[in-house]
């Protein structure tokens, strides 16, 4: 299993430090959120140039706002400016956001992202001729000596995972623990792969980590900056599944050894990348950092 960082650009600057750190630490991968502040993909572009060996990837870009022609051609511009080394994740989404804030349907997401996937990835190769019930894309791309970026998808439920599995090179979750991935998300992907002819899927699996003396104080925080997702019907579902009560719950939070061993039991449940997404003071977010970079040599 390899070890990588989870994390949103707050700052643009500070973010290209710290993927220079971890290349130099030799964490493996650097997955970004994206939401409504920059753009991931084009920051991606601009900072992540040169680091050699750190795989950067989305997590997620949603696939509501931009037509997957216009993402392939945003992703092969960005994977060509980082030497091959971006992996494209992409998610629906919530209603909650794709309604309101976007004035787009949510109707029949599983639907829309299986359409989404075969557009997308016709898109990468250059050349699509795609038309289905909710998306057409038709045209080809110039974008020569672009390497083709590996395809994941933010897939919790069953039938999202069934997709996921047969069109695209793996899944990145959320609000996911082991319970879930033992009995839900590895088989049904991994299943689906297979029958689909595809090569073994990619399991990114990020979770909030804390390595403290002070695990009272860890969980507070994590209760505080986690609870929203408690809130969306995506996540509130897999918290279920999981037997959780609340998102703060499902950090790893106890000294080095504790985490470490939490962290290394991911392997055997088929996790192929664990994504830390580090939080705590700044005592904590250094011993944390430190754990990580162990963990990845």
């Amino acid at each position: 299993m390899k070890i990588g960082i989870f994390d949103q650009v707050d700052d643009i600057e500070e973010t290209a430090a710290d993927l220079r750190a971890a290349a130099r630490d030799g964490i493996d991968s650097y997955w970004l959120t994206q939401a409504f502040g920059t753009d991931t993909l084009t920051v991606i572009g601009a900072v992540a140039r040169d680091l050699p060996g750190l795989r950067v990837g989305t997590a997620v870009v949603p696939v509501h706002p931009r037509h997957p022609m216009a993402l392939a051609q945003q992703a092969l511009t960005t994977n060509l400016l980082v030497d091959g080394r971006l992996a494209l994740g992409i998610g629906p989404s919530h209603p909650s956001v794709v309604e309101p804030c976007w004035g787009m349907s949510y109707d029949r997401p599983a639907r829309y992202m299986r359409e989404y996937l075969e557009a997308l990835t016709g898109a990468l190769t250059r050349r699509v001729r795609f038309r289905g019930e909710m998306l057409t894309a038709r045209g080809d791309l110039d974008i020569p000596h672009a390497p083709i970026p590996s395809v994941l998808v933010a897939a919790l439920g069953p039938k999202m995972l069934e997709i996921t599995g047969a069109l695209a090179d793996g899944t990145i979750t959320w609000m996911v623990g082991p319970r879930t991935l033992r009995e839900l998300t590895v088989p049904t992907i991994q299943e689906a792969a297979a029958k689909a002819g595809r090569a073994a899927p990619e399991i990114i699996v990020p979770l909030p980590v804390c390595v403290t003396g002070d695990m009272a104080a860890a969980l507070a925080r994590a209760e505080a900056e986690l609870e929203w997702y408690g809130t969306l019907p995506s996540y509130r579902a897999m918290l279920d599944r999981e037997g959780c009560e609340t998102p703060g719950r499902m950090a790893l939070i106890g000294d080095a050894d504790t985490v470490a061993a939490r962290i290394e039991s991911f392997a055997d449940l088929g996790v192929t990348t664990f994504a830390a997404k580090i939080f705590g003071t700044p005592g904590e977010r250094a011993a944390t950092r430190a754990l990580v970079a162990a963990l990845a040599r």
